[in-house]
């Protein structure tokens, strides 16, 4: 969760940023999605095991009004007081295992392909420069 608030605060600079930071957040998007997989996969490693985010959806009950039938002579009356039914969701972290290999293996192919991306970043950063000078 901490890893992911850096990540939507960027996401919410760059929607505001000017055309030039547009440009290259949004050409490189791939290169941030592998970094963020990197961290994830060195996490795991570190720790033997994987984090997995599960939702589970539960019944609540909670205090409410509802609207009231009108008395004999049709006048409306108040609303009465119940207890309805609502959906909530509970998001919790379980331990899963992993493959130490595989996800060594994982991080070693993550680190070669954003070195290739980081490659074509420069190029499309230079060329949004161009494109949108400040």
């Amino acid at each position: 969760m901490k890893r992911l608030l850096p990540l939507s605060f960027l996401a919410l600079l760059t929607a505001c940023g000017t055309p030039q930071e547009q440009c290259i957040a949004r050409n490189t998007r791939d290169l941030r999605t592998v970094e963020q997989l990197i961290a994830e996969t060195q996490g795991n490693l570190q720790r033997g095991y994987a984090l997995e985010k599960r939702v589970e959806r539960y019944r609540a009950f909670e205090p409410c009004l509802l609207p009231s039938p009108p008395d004999a002579n049709g006048n409306p009356q108040p609303p009465r007081r119940a207890t309805c039914p609502d959906v909530r969701e509970r998001t919790y972290t379980v331990p899963k295992t992993i493959d130490l290999q595989l996800e060594s293996r994982k991080l070693a192919q993550l680190q070669d392909k954003r070195l290739e991306l980081q490659r074509s970043a420069q190029q499309v950063v230079q060329q949004c420069k161009a494109q949108y000078p400040e």
